[in-house]
């Protein structure tokens, strides 16, 4: 049996780009930066280097850590390293923090050289499209012609999908996890009511709280505590928390009583005080835009006419918010188009959440399928 082991000690780069960055909304980037983070080695060939696309509130922090006191590793820690599914001693791993996020890259938090002060609400909306043409600048800058491989889940998978159209020649293989073409109208009102809780909060001052410091961490935690309930399942949250008290008896109160409050309200703060309200509701506005086949079952296939990489696409049993189906429909515009593709379906009670689990049938496939890629 080969052990696992960690990445250990990683530091972050920056990325600067001073060519202009035209935006799907037709605004124009002048430059931008990009932090990011890689793991493994880039080989001679340069063709064993692997992109992993963050979901809605990830980074490009994925795996080891920034210090020896460093309490978390990056998300995705359990995937990535050594002797692990996505094998660090085999490729050569890139994460991004893409445009408008709230760790390092350009961002509503940066600085506007033009104003000398954050960019605040001004900063554009950014969609998977351009995420995408901005990764793509960054790989050409390491000298990549060719990616062995692009990986997402959620929103991730997304990214993933648009590098398969818009960079066809650019990429091998491309994995897709607990993703779909595009968001139902049960979504996009889940996202509607996240920006809504953050937008109404009078600490949000329509974008503009940075110089005041005081960030509508009201709405901010609302919006976490409605996404961690569309995360996981029923059944997980049953076999967590049931209706279990934190104390023995009803207090007759509007203080919290079950453990399932206890749970969102911790998880509500922590992630108020952690994360950008003027990225999330960009992020959540990048997933309701993005949709390359403009709502039609139909038109997915004709828009993958021209990818030219092999696929695997994964879902979750338990996954109510990117059910099975949705990945199926990834998967059968692909075969109507006689593309390679690959697909599982995992029996998981964690929900949408699983991707970002250690469960070992998941793990296998994925470590099955990162050896076929070289």
């Amino acid at each position: 049996m080969t052990l696992k082991k960690n990445i250990g000690i990683v530091k972050p780069e920056i990325f600067k780009s001073l060519n202009p960055l035209r935006l799907q909304s037709g605004k124009i980037l002048k430059e931008y930066n990009l932090i990011y983070e890689t793991y493994g080695t880039l080989n001679k060939k340069k063709d064993n280097a692997v992109l992993v696309c963050h979901a809605l509130t990830g980074n490009h922090h994925l795996a080891g850590r920034y210090s020896s006191k460093d309490k978390c590793p990056g998300w995705w820690d359990n995937l990535i390293g050594p002797n692990k599914p996505l094998d660090t001693n085999k490729f050569f791993v890139i994460g991004i923090n893409n445009l408008g996020g709230s760790d390092g890259s350009s961002g509503p938090k940066s600085i506007n050289k033009q104003t000398k002060k954050p960019w605040g609400a001004d900063f554009p909306i950014v969609t998977v499209e351009d995420w995408v043409n901005s990764h793509e600048a960054l790989i050409t800058s390491l000298n990549i012609s060719k990616l062995a491989g692009v990986v997402g889940g959620s929103l991730g998978g997304m990214q993933v999908i648009q590098w398969a159209i818009r960079f066809p020649e650019k990429i091998k293989h491309a994995v897709v996890i607990a993703a779909a073409p595009n968001l139902t109208a049960q979504n996009i009102a889940f996202n509607e009511v996240a920006r809504q809780s953050i937008i109404t909060d009078p600490d949000f001052n329509t974008g503009n709280y940075y110089e005041t410091n005081t960030p509508p961490r009201r709405g901010l935690r609302i919006a976490r505590m409605l996404g961690h309930i569309t995360y996981l399942s029923d059944d997980v949250m049953e076999s967590k928390f049931g209706r279990k008290l934190k104390n023995k008896n009803y207090q007759y109160d509007f203080k919290t009583e079950f453990e399932i409050e206890s749970y969102l309200n911790y998880q509500g703060d922590k992630f108020a005080k952690e994360f950008d309200a003027n990225t999330y509701i960009r992020m959540t506005k990048a997933l309701d835009y993005y949709d390359p086949s403009n709502g039609s079952k139909r038109n997915l296939s004709k828009v993958f006419k021209k990818i030219k990489s092999k696929f695997l696409v994964i879902s979750f049993t338990s996954d109510w918010r990117f059910s099975p189906g949705r990945s199926k429909e990834i998967v059968k515009a692909l075969l109507d188009n006689n593309i390679d593709v690959k697909y599982a379906e995992i029996t998981a009670t964690s929900g949408h959440d699983a991707f970002l689990m250690e469960e070992p049938r998941y793990h296998t496939i994925l470590k099955s399928y990162f050896n076929s890629m070289l």
